[in-house]
């Protein structure tokens, strides 16, 4: 029995990572290394805490001596996975996707150690092998290994088409790729395992078999694993990685620390004990103890929750900072100056501005001015923790203290310092 491999299978097993997954007693009498790898498609300019069970997936291997491999999907972002997808996804320019490989590698840097000389995780692009793909070439030597009969029958495919959805041939394609994916990986790097979210399994099964078939071929004996996370979801059923007001980002360059921070502290009571065994690694016997509380208590539990997550992402400073402005905003209840701030042009503000127009100026608190004006009709507003009833009423710049700030709040929980300059 592998050791690294045993300790890595036990870890996520206990803090619930596993959906499904091929044979892990198998897994465990390797005598090899184990060598994993997780894709991320470039979509967006950061990854969101919808990804973060993923990220975690990857953490742990490297903690336990295993090898992960992050793929960043530059050539897969061109085609579009369907997988959970009601539509196609919108087509994106080559210059904006390596934009966003960028963003996404900068994100790993505060959750996987690139540089640890004995046991380094490696990120590939996988645009370094499909650009160069001869289509024919590449239907000639692979087309014969894969059956529409069974394709049509994975969750990605057939859900569309169960919805008289359509599914352009680009996106069906996809699984395809995915699986030449894994063969590359194989051939390059020895990678013997696919992880992905319970939505990719089918087409995980999809790439082993690729894998196997392939290598049958130049007798080369190959032990293939595949382990799938669940989709995590809110006690309230709302999807992770969304919010009221929109995505939650891993880069603090999208979401700022003290955002990041209230996101977690605002966990529902239901999902703490789940959340810290997935998002932490704060240990299971201390987590055991924190699930003992009651009432008002777990909201400590909730504080210990936000304050690792933001440390692992933002990094110490920033959750420490985080927590500090939550506590003076809440319990000493005066502005502080490490909540974000919006600057406003002084001219506008000594002119005076329409409420609903200043909780939505610069988009920190509300996206739209519909989304101001409900906030406003619906009590959430306040101004100087005094609440705003009137949308249209003119705020002027009576509200600015000695040092010309004011602090903006949205609920209980969201708040940002007005700055006139």
């Amino acid at each position: 029995m592998n050791k690294n491999i045993s300790e890595f299978l036990n870890i996520i097993k206990d803090r619930g990572f596993i959906f499904q997954s091929t044979d892990l007693d198998l897994v465990r009498e390797s005598k090899e290394k184990l060598t994993a790898y997780i894709g991320f498609d470039c979509t967006a300019p950061s990854l969101h805490v919808g990804s973060l069970i993923q990220i975690m997936l990857l953490r742990w291997l490297q903690k336990t001596q295993n090898n992960p491999i992050i793929l960043i999907g530059g050539g897969t972002t061109k085609i579009g996975d369907p997988s959970g997808k009601d539509a196609s996804r919108k087509i994106l320019s080559s210059r904006k996707i390596e934009e966003n490989a960028t963003g996404i590698k900068n994100v790993f840097k505060n959750f996987i150690n690139f540089d640890d000389v004995s046991n380094p995780a490696l990120m590939v692009n996988n645009s370094d092998w499909l650009e160069k793909l001869n289509y024919i070439e590449f239907l000639r030597e692979y087309g014969q290994h894969f059956s529409i009969n069974r394709m049509l029958s994975f969750d990605s495919v057939k859900l569309r088409l169960d919805r008289q959805q359509t599914l352009s041939f680009l996106e069906f394609n996809y699984m395809i790729i995915q699986a030449y994916d894994f063969l590359e990986l194989n051939n390059r790097y020895n990678c013997n395992m696919q992880i992905g979210g319970s939505d990719q399994w089918g087409n995980i099964i999809n790439g082993i078999e690729l894998v196997r078939k392939v290598n049958s071929l130049k007798n080369k004996s190959t032990s293939l694993h595949a382990i799938t996370s669940p989709l995590i979801t809110k006690s309230s059923g709302e999807k992770m990685g969304k919010s009221s007001e929109g995505a939650i980002w891993l880069s603090k360059g999208l979401l700022s620390s003290y955002h990041y921070w209230q996101f977690w502290r605002n966990t529902e009571d239901k999902d703490v004990i789940k959340f810290l065994k997935l998002f932490t690694e704060i240990d299971l016997n201390e987590i055991s103890k924190l699930a003992k509380l009651q009432g008002s208590e777990i909201n400590d539990a909730k504080i210990i929750l936000a304050n690792a997550t933001t440390e692992m992402a933002h990094g110490k400073d920033a959750a420490n900072e985080a927590s500090q402005s939550a506590l003076n905003i809440f319990e000493k209840k005066h502005i502080d100056k490490k909540i974000p701030t919006i600057n406003i042009d002084r001219f506008i503000i000594k002119k005076g501005i329409p409420a609903f127009k200043l909780f939505a100026y610069d988009e920190i608190l509300c996206k739209s001015l519909g989304e101001a004006r409900r906030l406003i009709r619906q009590g959430g507003a306040k101004i100087n923790n005094i609440k705003i009833l009137d949308e249209n009423k003119i705020i002027n710049e009576s509200i600015l203290d000695s040092n010309n700030n004011a602090q903006l709040s949205a609920g209980a929980k969201r708040h940002v310092t007005l700055k006139a300059t």
